[in-house]
């Protein structure tokens, strides 16, 4: 049957192992192929020669869409971009994914990029691409911004609609066996939801969804996850929704239906900790039974005055003490992200967060860490602040592509401070990890042994100067700074986390 044309989709390449195919790109491709499309996906995860193959594409495409997020991925867009327009300069170049859609103009402007796509692209990207094929122009798509004539136009929004009216993600397109020689597991991105009822300052997900938990039925999520781990022989699945258990009848719905089912996997998710709170003990332990092996929590500070001030007045300290606890006996593993250097945090707040994080450390064993430099990405709610702060705001894509998670563009954290809240976090994950149960060599467990106690100490009375116990612990121990809120997996020091 002939097709209404050819889509090429691409995923640039980013730090870290992959969790598999990229799920944005498949959720289009769904909605394309139904609409008659041919589509093709290139991911440079898997295809190292990937700007052959676009060039090969290309020759005969309508247009190419690239999925972008603010940081070190954006180099690889660029890259993308500027050598189609070398080389196949008619091919229509539309730019979409998270950061696009939260800094729609400033990517319009370079001359590498001809559409921006914002939000939700699974209906805009098929009217896009029929327009294309049909010459017809591009003033009535909502939820685009483009050129005409070298002026920027930027189209009415496209309302959010719901995940369940949109074609099923086209997963057969999914090279599993080359994901897996790449990242040595059979492993599946996957969502149930989009959108988070909380309003934090410093998230996108809540500029872009409007707080609208938004998701699937918890009979579709269970059939069809549970087909697709059988199919393609899938080990684990990472979902990627925001917040995961918002409907908690939906989450044990989803639990009970996977765990029922007898088909057997891991999964991982992220949450807040007040939702697991609400959850008994035995609801947790079926999220264990169903082979929930992880999750994540966003939990960020133990300062009331900083979560206050990040508009978190829903996350309670006695809450992720519960968490921890309820996880714990479940046989689950936790991460509890951490974020220093917010507006108007003190040395005192930085410090309360260490003692409490550093006790839950102690009592818990499955908890880990991630703590985090306060990064101001785009569109975030308190941006008049950081401007008022003297924060500079990136105005082009190369600007934005130097800002992976924890880069430091805080004018308030320099110098001494930030040399002191250096110490801290070398000193507070030293003591987290020394106290993790593994096989040691004795010259590990000597220096374990003569140094817990000094750490402890300085966390208690803010003394940081001559860190010899760090210097010391240098010669057996490798710190583990950042952990995927996803999966829980060491990360790159400079690899950034999506929302």
């Amino acid at each position: 049957m002939l097709t209404r044309g050819k889509v090429v989709l691409f995923y640039p390449p980013y730090d870290g192992p992959p969790l598999g195919a990229p799920l944005s790109l498949l959720s289009l491709a769904g909605t394309l192929r139904e609409a008659n499309f041919e589509v093709v996906l290139i991911d440079a995860a898997i295809e190292s020669r990937y700007l052959e193959r676009i060039a090969v594409e290309c020759e005969s495409a309508l247009c190419i869409g690239i999925s972008v997020l603010t940081g070190p991925m954006i180099r690889g867009a660029i890259e993308a971009a500027s050598f189609i327009k070398n080389h196949s300069p008619g091919v229509c170049v539309i730019f979409g994914g998270w950061h696009p859609t939260l800094c729609p103009e400033s990517t319009l402007r370079e001359p590498y990029v001809d559409v921006v796509v914002r939000g939700q692209g699974e209906v805009t990207i098929v009217e896009l691409a029929t327009a294309l094929a049909t010459k017809r122009p591009l003033d009535l798509i909502a939820g685009i911004s483009w050129k005409k004539q070298g002026r920027l136009i930027q189209n009415f929004e496209r309302r959010v609609q719901p995940v369940d009216t949109f074609a099923p993600p086209a997963f057969d397109m999914t090279d599993f066996d080359a994901y897996e020689r790449v990242s040595g597991k059979r492993e599946l991105a996957y969502a149930t939801s989009i959108g988070c009822p909380y309003a934090c300052n410093y998230c996108t997900d809540m500029v872009v969804y409007k707080r609208r938990f938004n998701a699937y039925a918890a009979e579709h999520v269970v059939a069809e996850l549970t087909e697709l781990v059988a199919r393609y022989r899938i080990t684990n699945v990472a979902l990627l929704d925001s917040n995961f258990p918002v409907d908690l009848k939906r989450a044990i719905a989803i639990a009970k239906g996977i765990r029922d089912s007898g088909v057997k996997f891991t999964w991982t998710f992220q949450a807040s900790t007040d939702f697991i709170c609400r959850m008994s003990q035995e609801e947790v332990q079926l999220l264990a039974d169903s082979g929930v092996s992880y999750m994540g929590f966003g939990t960020e500070s133990t300062s009331q005055s900083v979560l206050k001030m990040m508009n978190k007045r829903h996350q309670r300290v006695d809450e992720m003490y519960e968490t921890a606890r309820k996880a714990n006996l479940a046989g689950i593993r936790i991460t509890f992200n951490l974020i220093f250097g917010y507006p108007g945090e003190t040395e005192a707040d930085r410090l309360i967060t260490f003692r409490t994080m550093s006790d839950i450390g102690r009592q818990f064993r499955n908890v880990r860490f991630s703590p985090n430099i306060f990064t101001p990405y785009p569109g975030i709610p308190i941006w008049p602040q950081l401007r008022e702060l003297g924060v500079i705001e990136p105005q082009t894509l190369e600007d934005w592509m130097e800002m992976p998670l924890g880069a430091n563009l805080l004018p308030w954290l320099r110098g001494r401070e930030l040399m002191r809240l250096d110490r801290m976090l070398a000193y507070f994950l030293l003591l987290d990890q020394m106290r993790r149960p593994r096989k040691t060599s004795l010259l590990q467990k000597t220096t374990n042994f003569l140094v817990q106690a000094p750490i402890l100490w300085r966390l208690d009375s803010s003394f940081f100067s001559f860190p010899w116990e760090i210097w010391l612990a240098k010669l057996s121990e490798h710190i583990v700074k950042r952990r995927s809120l996803v999966t829980g997996q060491a990360l790159p020091a400079e690899q950034a986390n999506v929302c």
